[in-house]
């Protein structure tokens, strides 16, 4: 579902404060309202060693979002999938879930967009009350996918995924992630603009509100650097 993400209160920050052994308050929780989803469970736990983050999903929505305006352009993390969601498929409204997710939000001004995309922006923030980004790029872990592929989300373009583990990729194992935020921006977005916009927050999440399922995953180390 579309990313309806408000974004955190509080001093700017450079780096991203920690989600375990404790959720820092900068991470805040946003969610959906309570008749059209539950909120996802977020624990921090020690796994294997590692002091991480437990997300789990049923039929659930929820992401922590963390303001970083004017952040840094290289984002690493480690994760790891236990239970995907089965019915998942990002190409439909209907199995629009995602067991792990971690998202970059970019203050893309309004007129880098169609006329109609920025009328329903425009629409959207009247009736949220949020300065919801008008580019949010997300990264998954769908095993349903292959690794590499680069889709639309089913309810808004605003929302663009980048697939980087899926198919074939063994489950209940950490991998470790570096991402170039600039360069996969100009991926996803440079249809829309040639110039990559100010970064605006960090979000992780995951949800089975759609297809009335459930996961499990984790993640550890996350980190945003100059």
């Amino acid at each position: 579902m579309l990313l309806l993400a408000a974004l955190a209160s509080g001093p700017a920050a450079a780096q991203l404060a920690p989600l375990a052994p404790e959720i820092a308050p900068a991470w805040r929780a946003v969610g959906l309202p309570p008749e059209k989803a539950p909120p996802t469970r977020f624990a921090p736990v020690t796994l294997d060693g590692v002091a991480a983050l437990r997300l789990e999903a049923d039929a659930s929505y929820g992401t922590l979002v963390h303001a970083v305006p004017g952040g840094g352009g290289t984002l690493s993390w480690r994760w790891r999938l236990e239970r995907p969601v089965a019915a998942a498929d990002l190409r439909t409204k209907a199995g629009d879930d995602a067991a792990l997710k971690v998202c970059a939000m970019f203050d893309l001004p309004l007129t880098a967009l169609p006329f109609w995309e920025r009328q329903k922006m425009r629409l959207a923030r009247s009736v949220s009350g949020e300065d919801l980004p008008a580019a949010t790029l997300c990264y998954i872990w769908d095993p349903s996918l292959p690794a590499g592929t680069l889709l639309p989300n089913a309810y808004t373009g605003r929302l663009r995924w980048i697939v980087l583990q899926g198919q074939g990729t063994p489950l209940a194992a950490w991998r470790s992630e570096r991402r170039d935020l600039q360069a996969d921006f100009l991926r996803a977005f440079g249809d829309e603009s040639p110039t990559v916009p100010p970064l605006k927050a960090i979000a992780i999440g995951a949800d089975a509100d759609n297809t009335r399922g459930s996961s499990l995953g984790y993640i550890a180390g996350l980190a945003l650097q100059p």
